[in-house]
């Protein structure tokens, strides 16, 4: 493979399709913008519709964990050997995981703690905590969405980008896979969820097709029923 010589990236006919991730970024947004606002609809005590709750919380957390540790893995490196100009907003993103990271910290020290009485005054807590969360979290994807894509558009080929939204869904459960197609497609235009829909195998479209939407469907108005009221 050939170097382009005024970048140092590889060169390639095709760049990497970077607007997949402004879609995933999307589910991130709204289930951190949500997530405060099922826990606070927890009727006092209800410990059954906060273990439901609990259980959306560790799936949002788990995806993030995983969309992130991609990026540091296989995305950062590249970065900071091929586009050396800009390694300050490299270090930059570094920076905002690790904030984000101590915000989720503070999520998880109020979880159980909630979950196990679904305590209004510890719920109010935990729901502050994750608005703090979706503070430096909205910080993170603004920039990364404005500055950084178009850094791995110019310097990542399209096998080192495609590795990435393949190493993040490695790390789901296969039980949760349709509900995280799901997630992406709520919010997906018609040509956003045939680009997303044409990734998956075969069989994976069929079961989305048979089970999978009616299967999301059920499941996010049983999360979000509470709010309809709001």
């Amino acid at each position: 493979m050939s170097l382009n010589s005024s970048h140092g990236a590889p060169a390639t006919a095709e760049r990497p399709h970077t607007h997949e991730m402004v879609v995933v970024h999307r589910v991130f947004r709204r289930e951190s913008a949500l997530l405060p606002r099922l826990v606070r609809a927890v009727p006092d005590g209800d410990t059954a519709r906060a273990a439901l709750v609990r259980g959306a919380l560790g799936d949002y957390t788990m995806g993030l964990h995983h969309h992130h540790h991609a990026e540091d893995e296989l995305i950062w490196p590249l970065l900071r050997a091929r586009a050396e100009r800009d390694e300050a907003l490299v270090d930059r993103m570094t920076e905002q995981h690790e904030a984000i990271d101590r915000t989720l910290a503070a999520v998880a020290e109020w979880t159980p703690v909630w979950e196990r009485s679904a305590d209004r005054i510890a719920g109010e807590e935990l729901a502050l905590a994750l608005e703090a969360h979706r503070t430096a979290l909205l910080d993170h994807l603004d920039e990364e969405e404005a500055s950084l894509l178009p850094l791995v558009a110019e310097h990542l080929t399209v096998a080192e980008w495609d590795l990435v939204g393949e190493r993040g869904l490695e790390g789901l459960p296969k039980n949760k896979r349709m509900l995280a197609l799901g997630a992406i497609l709520e919010e997906a235009t018609p040509e956003e969820s045939a680009f997303f829909l044409g990734k998956a195998p075969l069989v994976g479209r069929l079961l989305w097709r048979a089970v999978g939407r009616r299967q999301y469907a059920a499941y996010r108005d049983r999360m979000r029923a509470p709010l309809a009221g709001e």
